[in-house]
This record gives C-alpha cells, sequence and structure tokens, in this order.
C-alpha cells in the first residue's frame, strides 16, 4: 500500500548543533522529539546538507568572514562558516537521531557553486533533489518537516513542498532557527503560513 503522510528530517547533523562549525542554539534538542514521533508517519526521510571543500556559501571560499553577503547567479548569497563538508564528521546526522524508521536520505548543497537550503531544489530552482518525484511515487499527499534550521532549511523545504501541491505542515517544537537577524525566526513562521504551511506545535 502507498504511503500518504511523510516525514521529512531536515539538516539534523552535527555541525548545526552545539559544538559545531554553525552551531543553532539547542539545536540538540530537536532530537528526542523527532524520534518520538516517527511512527506517526508512514515514510521517514532526512536530508543533509553535502558541501563540497571551497563551496560558494563559505565564507573563507571569498575570503570574507561569515555572516557577509555576496551576489551569487544574480542572487544573495549569506556566508557562513565552512560546515557540512561531505564525508566528515559534522556533515553526519546526530549519534542520538533514530535512523531506524529513515528510508532514504537526500543530500543537498553538493553543487559547489550554488547553496541549496531547500529540501527539494537549489537555491535557483535549477535542479530538483529528486525528493519531489520520491513522494509522489510512492502516493504521498501529506508532508510534515521537522529539524534545523528553522529560518533557513525548513523554511524554504516547506515553500517549495506547498509548491509541489502537498499539504505540508512544520512541527515548530521539532525545529530550531537561527535568528542571524533578531525576529528572523518569526518573519519565517509568518513567511511559511501566507503560502498555506500549516505551523503546528506538534503533530496531532
Amino acid at each position: 500500500m502507498n504511503s500518504k503522510k511523510a516525514f521529512i528530517i531536515v539538516d539534523v547533523q552535527n555541525d548545526f548543533c552545539p559544538g559545531g562549525a554553525l552551531p543553532i542554539k539547542d539545536g540538540d534538542k530537536v532530537v528526542p522529539i523527532i524520534n518520538s514521533i516517527q511512527h506517526k508517519f508512514d515514510l521517514v526521510l532526512a536530508t543533509q546538507d553535502w558541501h563540497p571543500k571551497g563551496h560558494c556559501s563559505f565564507a573563507g571560499t571569498h575570503g570574507k568572514k561569515p555572516g557577509e553577503r555576496v551576489t551569487l547567479g544574480g542572487i544573495e548569497q549569506i556566508l557562513w562558516p565552512e560546515h557540512c563538508v561531505r564525508d566528515t564528521f559534522g556533515a553526519e546526522l546526530l549519534a542520538g537521531l533514530d535512523k531506524g524508521r529513515i528510508e532514504k536520505i537526500f543530500h543537498k548543497g553538493s553543487d559547489k557553486d550554488i547553496d541549496s537550503y531547500s529540501a527539494f531544489f537549489d537555491n535557483r530552482h535549477l535542479r530538483a533533489t529528486g525528493l519531489g518525484e520520491y513522494l509522489k511515487e510512492r502516493g504521498v499527499t501529506e508532508v510534515h518537516i521537522a529539524g534545523l534550521a528553522l529560518d533557513y532549511c525548513v523554511k524554504y523545504s516547506s515553500l517549495d513542498s506547498v509548491r509541489l501541491g502537498f499539504k505540508t505542515t512544520v512541527i515548530e517544537s521539532a525545529c530550531r532557527g537561527i535568528d542571524l537577524v533578531p525576529g528572523d525566526i518569526e518573519k519565517a513562521v509568518q513567511e511559511m503560513k501566507d503560502i498555506g504551511v500549516n505551523v503546528a506545535r506538534e503533530v496531532k
């Protein structure tokens, strides 16, 4: 029987948690919540930032500092510390995350010249990760999203999910945000709601 409800765990990786290269406050606190709700879904998937060395999103690639901005391919790129370099410890999913139900992991940000916040597409929507097709092939109509970071990868994944026609819910209690500019998390939540994302504290 085709599954109808999918859970996408976004970027719960070592580098985004305390002690990592780009730590998000309490990023590791999402793990027990995510573990406790996986059984409620027909299909569980995950994503990993999977950058090559010298990736365009790294401040060091441009000789600049994290937080500075450049224009790449006609779109603004925020520059980050080097993080989630593929095949490194920082790119691995957290050890405490229950991986037993994860059917497939989708890598994103693997093109050196363009970043990819969304689980579905790169930031210019030039290439798809294959996640959208994968969900549709399995008859999924409803997508729940959790993970890191709420105001970047979770937000952009949810916006693309809605655009692809999925009924989309972001589980806010199972996310943490960066809030690079104070208020970013609040704005992200409103932006998601405005396009039709259901932002819920927990799974019903």
